[in-house]
């Protein structure tokens, strides 16, 4: 379920692209789930063409999602690829982390401030 929030100072096509993301990543979209078409999700969301376009848009160059020409939009199976990339990166940095003497604890905390400035427009 996607949920647009209009007094939120994100953006509604990042809104948008976030949660089909994280739908994505955590596997309650399945690779080959065919999306809905930006008409119909714009239609049911509230939203211009253009923003779900543009969230289908960056979904796309991040290989989440692939459009197949009037077949519609899927998800990709290149998203499976992008968590195997992203469990290799954290195991990187657990190595760094434990060789430099970091605490678990801060280690954490510094992924989540770095991911909450990737995720600030």
């Amino acid at each position: 379920m996607i949920v647009i929030d209009g007094a939120s100072p994100t953006p509604p096509y990042e809104q948008l692209r976030a949660q089909l993301a994280r739908q994505i990543q955590d596997r309650s979209l399945a690779v080959g789930t065919r999306l809905p078409t930006i008409r119909r999700l714009a239609a049911d969301l509230g939203l211009a063409v253009n923003t779900v376009g543009r969230a289908y848009r960056e979904l796309e160059e991040a290989g989440l999602i692939e459009t197949r020409g009037r077949a519609g939009s899927f998800v990709s199976a290149a998203g499976e690829q992008a968590l195997e990339q992203a469990r290799r990166a954290a195991r990187d940095y657990a190595a760094v982390i434990t060789s430099i003497g970091i605490e678990p604890a801060e280690a954490i905390r510094i992924v989540e401030a770095a991911l909450a400035n990737a995720s600030t427009p």
